[in-house]
């Protein structure tokens, strides 16, 4: 699933790309991909003549902010509404030529006049077909329609999300911090990538349980998660299968990875074969000495 790296990535390139531009057109594929509202006709007829503002993102969740006003800083109810979109496990927004072959998977397109080029579209794209879209209404906070946005944690590079807020959420919390970081009320956006490179470089194993961990040890956390989020996004995020930027290009964050997806590939600062465990159902990869079981 992409985590915030990608969906940064993805919201960096719709930005570049199809704002101030009108969608003339609506063509929905796969019925389901749409969210809400339950009539196909008014979550086409809801976009087309807009354009978008800006493109937001909030935790995993990317939201256009539907008309030509500024860009607000947070998300509010608009005379226009908002368009909401969740890539899940393999969607994709890909920028294509109106006369590009259609991708198989297709699920939603948005048609754009073209202007002193051949027309564009937005397309949706999405092979396990888990994606969503949502249309919100003018006037409508779109966490009442893109209901889980109520229940995400702050974002973890805001001021929210210090070493004080840490401590007092996970204080009383016996599950293991790997856990933990991939709990989407705790912090927004985190995914099993970027939790493993984090608790490497924190020097934590990924089975501690969140209520043992000192302040020290979340201090580190915090940093070290700021960090390797920095540098995923400014690779452009991690290909492992689906994600594509909006131009179609891979993220490069995986070559260079601690220990993600390097299981029994030797340890990059200490040489030791990398293990693999499951928790929750998740892989987790991590380094036996640089991140040693103190049970």
């Amino acid at each position: 699933m992409p985590e915030l790296p990608e969906v940064e990535t993805v919201r960096r390139g719709l930005n570049a790309a199809t704002c101030h531009r009108e969608i003339v057109g609506v063509e929905v594929l796969l019925d389901h991909t749409i969210a809400a509202p339950d009539s196909l006709e008014d979550f086409a007829s809801g976009l087309e003549g807009q354009s978008i503002a800006y493109w937001h993102r909030r935790g995993k969740y990317l939201l256009a902010q539907l008309g030509d006003d500024p860009a607000l800083e947070t998300l509010q109810p608009t005379p226009h509404g908002w368009l909401g979109v969740h890539l899940r496990m393999t969607g994709q927004l890909l920028w294509c030529r109106r006369d590009d072959e259609l991708q198989r998977h297709t699920r939603v397109r948005l048609f754009y006049q073209g202007e002193g080029e051949r027309d564009r579209e937005l397309r949706f794209v999405d092979t396990r077909t888990f994606g969503r879209l949502w249309w919100v209404p003018p006037d409508t906070h779109p966490a009442t329609v893109v209901t889980a946005l109520l229940s995400l944690g702050p974002e973890p590079f805001s001021q929210d999300c210090s070493t004080d807020y840490l401590a007092e959420i996970l204080k009383n919390r016996r599950k293991p911090i790997k856990t933990a970081l991939l709990d989407q009320t705790i912090i927004a956006g985190v995914g099993n990538i970027y939790a493993d490179e984090t608790l490497f470089l924190s020097r934590i194993h990924p089975t501690r349980l969140s209520c043992e961990l000192s302040r020290d040890d979340l201090d580190r956390l915090r940093g070290n998660l700021v960090r390797v989020l920095d540098k995923a996004i400014e690779a452009g995020g991690t290909t492992l299968r689906d994600f594509r930027s909006v131009e179609g290009t891979n993220g490069n964050y995986g070559g260079t990875a601690w220990v993600y997806n390097r299981g029994g590939e030797p340890c990059r600062d200490c040489g030791t074969a990398i293990e693999r465990l499951k928790l929750s159902g998740r892989s987790s990869y991590f380094c036996p000495n640089c991140q040693p079981d103190i049970r």
